[in-house]
């Protein structure tokens, strides 16, 4: 049977690194999945390869980098100061590089082109659709945090345009936290994620990547000229306990993670090869890493222990500079959330698709109407849950155990299963290496997602 991916017309994305090129990261795998030979690839497929080096390096810090970083300075608090902060995100940094290359490393060996395809071909049935139902979990997570995000900065914006006093409770009706962001959900997102394809978005989030930047400098140009009425809490020197340390690696995992859409990425280049990928992404992270590192240090030397876990909130609702990239990250979130819900609806759609045995083509006629109810049924649900949940702390910390998924668990268990599958019966040292280490992955991963969903149950919900 011919291989057809949902919502899988490659021929308009090129190698740009717009919301085209991200949406088709996420692309749901085919719902016949058994694997593609080179001869079932037709000649205006997947498999054009015009991303060159530079360019693989640009989409992978394009898809690491975004809202996330608001959460940086916050985390270097939690990991108990500047110190300990550098320390996890350089000890970590190895470890998403690895999975970054493992990724690539199977996706050749196994002949597929998407991160759930890589797990769904070397790890078999069951680990494929854990992977397709926790990438359908962490995009609707992720598309509360956007919520949230657009409120917090609402918030502040709306307190400066009617002069309310800062941290003034009440206020009018139409001043309400709960009814800007549903105003600015109805009018604005829900339009964007009705369609089938996004590529429309293209232009749009270039000003996300904008935005992103422009937060970074922002953030670290008022540590250096501060204003006077910033006074900063307490500056944490050393971790109170190891628990803390680790406490902080959500925040991390949730702000590298881009190995979901690393495979298309590596696949799209035009010489896709392991060692070449592995300068690649390498050159990728350290880009991400000072980024981030300048936001969370900057971010976290100028409030101390006091900052918010969304930092621009911790500063003047009067800041004109800050205000502008309150507005940017609003842009941002407003582009972002159509493409992550893109993402998940089509990993939903995979699923059912998969579970009915329908093939892709035969179900063209019903796929509008079951689209636009799954469309408002992610809408709403993400909407009432942003209403009710005000800190993005919290989102973040239980999203970012499904991003240490991605990043260790499933290329983990990927390296041992690409290894066990090898046929020497003389096993070398290197074999036997490289399987410690995947076992090593999996459980690296395995503890940040318990220990985020843990914290979730027994802190969160019981406090």
């Amino acid at each position: 049977m011919a291989q057809v991916s949902i919502n899988s017309d490659y021929s308009e994305w090129g190698s740009s690194t717009d919301a085209g090129e991200r949406a088709r990261l996420l692309q749901s795998p085919c719902v016949d999945t058994v694997p593609k030979s080179e001869s079932e690839v037709s000649p205006g497929g997947p498999e054009r390869r015009t991303t060159s080096a530079l360019g693989a390096i640009v989409i992978v810090v394009n898809a690491c980098l975004g809202a996330g970083l608001l959460n940086f300075p916050a985390a270097f608090s939690t990991a108990g100061g500047v110190a300990a902060g550098i320390m996890l995100q350089m000890g970590m940094l190895v470890f998403i590089i690895s999975g970054l290359v493992i990724l690539a490393y199977c996706s050749q060996a196994s002949n597929e082109r998407t991160y759930q395809e890589v797990v769904w071909a070397v790890c078999g049935k069951l680990t494929g659709v854990l992977c397709e139902v926790a990438i359908a979990v962490y995009t609707f997570g992720t598309c509360i945090a956007f919520l949230i995000i657009i409120g917090d900065q609402q918030d502040k914006i709306i307190a400066v345009m009617a002069k309310q006093p800062e941290g003034a409770s009440g206020g009018l009706w139409y001043t309400d936290r709960k009814f800007t962001i549903s105003l600015t959900a109805f009018f604005f997102i829900l339009p964007l994620s009705i369609p089938r394809e996004i590529g429309f978005q293209k232009y749009a989030s270039f000003l996300s990547v904008v935005g992103t930047w422009y937060v970074t400098a922002i953030i670290i140009i008022k540590y250096i000229w501060p204003d006077r009425e910033m006074i900063p809490g307490d500056i944490l020197t050393r971790p109170a306990s190891w628990m803390a340390v680790f406490n902080a690696m959500p925040t991390i995992c949730f702000g590298f993670q881009c190995h979901v859409s690393s495979v298309p990425v590596f696949n799209s280049m035009r010489q896709p090869e392991v060692k070449t990928w592995g300068g690649v992404v390498t050159v990728a992270m350290i880009i991400a890493l000072a980024v981030y590192m300048g936001t969370g240090i900057c971010g976290f030397l100028t409030f101390g222990a006091a900052v918010d876990p969304d930092v621009l909130l911790s500063y003047p609702s009067e800041d004109v500079a800050v205000a502008v990239a309150r507005a940017f990250i609003i842009l941002s979130v407003l582009t972002s959330y159509p493409i992550l819900h893109f993402c998940g609806r089509a990993v939903v759609e995979g699923l059912w698709l998969r579970y009915q045995g329908t093939p892709v083509e035969e179900d063209v006629g019903r796929e509008r109407r079951r689209r636009l109810l799954q469309t408002l049924v992610w809408f709403l649900l993400t909407l009432l849950l942003a209403l009710f949940i005000p800190d993005i702390g919290k989102v973040i910390s239980v999203i970012g155990g499904l991003a240490a998924c991605f990043i260790f668990v499933f290329p983990g268990l990927c390296l041992i299963q690409a290894k066990l599958s090898e046929m020497e019966e003389v096993k070398p040292a290197s074999w036997w290496a490289l399987v410690s280490y995947g076992v090593l992955l999996v459980t690296l991963g395995a503890f940040i997602f318990g220990q985020t969903t843990a914290n979730a149950i027994f802190v969160d919900l019981l406090a």
